[in-house]
């Protein structure tokens, strides 16, 4: 069974840090296209960030720029997000997900495999 785990999220201040992992069993993302995405209450599904297979090729939604980055990990943990000068309206889950297809999508649809989701509540 495919299954890709979130881990990493919690309370923190605005203004703080967090690092949210994905591990991933059943199958190896290392030549998957990697993403994540977040849903806040009663709001739709949103893209964060994408990274290529290789690792080579990023894309930030607007909101991330700047504040968050996106890196490749191993074949156990193939994406990680670190959230730099959290803001009150980053609270929301945050989910990994992965495509077999090499080119970057931002749509949640594109994706094959997706997480649970971690909670990330910001506090002002």
């Amino acid at each position: 069974q495919v299954q890709l785990v979130e881990s990493g999220g919690g309370l923190v201040q605005a203004g703080g840090s967090l690092r949210l992992s994905c591990a991933a069993s059943g199958r190896t993302f290392s030549t998957y296209s990697m993403a994540w995405f977040r849903q806040a209450p009663g709001k739709e599904r949103e893209f964060v960030a994408y990274i290529s297979w290789s690792g080579s090729s990023t894309y930030y939604a607007d909101f991330a720029k700047g504040r968050f980055t996106i890196s490749r990990g191993d074949a156990k943990n193939p994406v990680y997000l670190q959230m730099n000068s959290l803001k009150p309206e980053d609270t929301a889950v945050y989910y990994c997900a992965g495509r077999s297809t090499p080119r970057a999508a931002t749509f949640s649809p594109e994706y094959e495999y997706w997480g649970q989701g971690t909670q990330v509540t910001v506090s002002s």
